[in-house]
């Protein structure tokens, strides 16, 4: 099998810890591996396949000779994303940087996978809570059509990086002795409360995350006719973002139909018996990157109606997952150089 060489951007933090754990866990094939970051984080060492690397500060240097950037993230792919496609790099970006650029596919494997092959240099992945969704929608989609979507996330802490995590912790723990921890990474307390906003409020008084949804949902099932909206809310779980989704399609489909061609579909595992009260829950869906879904049920208010919930890992699937399984189709479709 031939090798790539990669390099991760942004490999010191959350989400660059995970691509390289994926890259590991599917065997992504590997001529050289380079990972960079900041200036704060260089010098690090971080250990893979039993070896040690260093990482390298970000340099348009960094693309030279490489196949494949994953970036993790932020900032990074729009300061160094034209200088890596000019050394003829693949960008596969993380980031919201890309992702409504029509010239930019935007990729989600078990949805749009033939995407990847007009790329002119970069792919976008999508934001984490739309990925989980159209995994889901897709199978429904094609079996029936679907005219509406209403959609309610359930975000976990570690969407926010980790400093929701350490805030939800501390804030948890001030809050039993009887203390305070005054919120600093979310806008209000999230230890046990439930907080409606996330990301800046826009249009219609919609967050961005809602109108991410919305439009990312739109380019990558080449359907703009569905209707979408969209409440997105933090709750304090720390990993894996559940979804209570609506839908309406144009034609009928029973909830055991539903269940049927959600089980058959690549990417979804269907846990669903409410007598034996089994159903997707984030505190057993996490470091998994599947997307599980349950309680599937006809929708009583309309005829052609489901309500179905779905949980998926945010940080594997709805990030890094997505971005190893998009190198894998770039692999697949013979669009790199072999090494």
């Amino acid at each position: 099998m031939a090798g790539y060489n990669v390099v991760v951007v942004g490999a010191s933090g959350a989400v660059g810890h995970e691509l390289l754990k994926i890259i590991d866990e599917r065997n992504f094939p590997l001529a050289k591996l380079k990972l960079c970051a900041t200036s704060r984080s260089a010098g690090k060492q971080i250990s893979f396949r039993g070896e040690k690397y260093t990482v390298e500060v970000t340099t348009p240097d960094s693309f030279n000779d490489m196949d494949i950037a994953l970036f993790a993230g932020g900032s990074a792919s729009l300061e160094f994303g034209p200088a890596a496609v000019e050394r003829g790099c693949v960008i596969i970006d993380n980031s919201s940087n890309y992702r409504m650029d029509p010239n930019v596919p935007l990729v989600v494997p078990e949805v749009n996978p033939e995407d990847v092959k007009w790329h002119k240099g970069i792919i976008a992945n999508p934001n984490c809570s739309t990925i989980i969704m159209v995994v889901a929608l897709k199978p429904i989609h094609d079996a029936a059509g679907i005219k509406r979507v209403v959609v309610s996330t359930y975000q976990a802490v570690s969407g926010a990086g980790l400093e929701g995590i350490e805030e939800l912790t501390a804030q948890t723990k001030a809050v039993l002795a009887g203390g305070e921890y005054p919120p600093a990474k979310f806008a209000h307390q999230i230890a046990f409360n439930l907080i409606p906003h996330i990301d800046v409020f826009q249009d219609m008084d919609y967050t961005k995350e809602e109108w991410k949804m919305v439009k990312e949902t739109h380019r990558i099932m080449h359907d703009e006719s569905i209707g979408i909206t969209a409440t997105t809310v933090r709750v304090p779980v720390y990993r894996s973002h559940s979804e209570s989704i609506n839908i309406e399609t144009h034609r009928k489909l029973t909830a055991g139909e539903a269940a049927e061609v959600l089980a058959a579909s690549p990417g979804v595992i269907v846990i669903d018996s409410p007598t034996d009260k089994q159903y997707p829950m984030p505190l057993y869906c996490s470091d998994k990157d599947e997307v599980f879904v349950g309680r599937i049920r006809e929708d009583n208010s309309i005829e052609k109606g489901l309500n179905i919930w779905v949980v998926a890992d945010q940080i594997r699937k709805g990030a890094a997952t997505n971005a190893v399984q998009i190198a894998e189709l770039l692999v697949k479709y013979g669009c790199l150089r072999e090494r």
